[in-house]
């Protein structure tokens, strides 16, 4: 919901920071893998409960996203970077709350696994109609960055990213945080594919 203003924000800071490590070589497919490693190791720092690291280590990983795009933006962007940058993304985004599950089982598993399925609603509808839009060429205006349709709703890029922050900073809060997004994001998952179909079904009849 918040991502496009974020994206505003931080694309002038992007592009300096990208255009000096494109000098020196760096790939946006690099930063990619990089970021991704980095977020991962964040799935030991929490269950070891080192949430602090576990925080900065999310953050970096954040990080990283963003400037492989302002990367690819200065370089060319490919689809398969972008396949590789959104793949990766799923992956970590539920490797964390994964992480938090393993931490307290008996506690955490029913939020956490109710999370992970959400995450199932928004991810699979936002794919499915990416590749609808590519197939009948519609345009995504309010993300022209992006290397595939990008589906807006309630629970984008910017607040899962504060709801991993906010488990590391609040792990016995877990249950209640992690109940709450679930909701938003099965809202979320429920407009996209409202709006997707009939999006679709408006492409066909014309």
């Amino acid at each position: 919901m918040i991502d496009p203003l974020l994206n505003r924000l931080l694309k002038k800071p992007l592009r300096t920071l990208a255009k000096q490590l494109v000098k020196r070589g760096i790939s946006a497919d690099n930063v990619t893998v990089v970021g991704f490693v980095l977020g991962m190791l964040a799935v030991p720092a929490i269950i070891f409960e080192c949430f602090s690291v576990a925080l900065c280590l999310i953050l970096l990983n954040r990080a990283a996203d963003g400037l492989d795009g302002a990367i690819a933006r200065e370089t060319s962007a490919s689809d398969a970077g972008g396949f590789l940058d959104i793949t990766l993304d799923f992956i970590f985004y539920s490797a964390i709350v994964f992480a938090f599950i393993c931490l307290t089982p008996a506690k955490n598993a029913v939020a956490g696994s109710f999370l992970m399925l959400s995450f199932m609603g928004t991810g699979g509808s936002f794919l499915a109609f990416a590749i609808m839009a590519n197939k009948h060429g519609i345009d995504s205006p309010k993300y022209p960055q992006k290397s595939l349709h990008y589906m807006g709703g309630l629970a984008e890029g910017f607040e899962t990213i504060v709801v991993l922050c906010l488990f590391c900073l609040l792990p016995n809060h877990f249950v209640m945080i992690a109940s709450v997004f679930a909701l938003i994001c099965w809202l979320t998952a429920g407009i996209r594919i409202w709006v997707g179909y009939h999006t679709l079904r408006a492409v066909k009849a014309n």
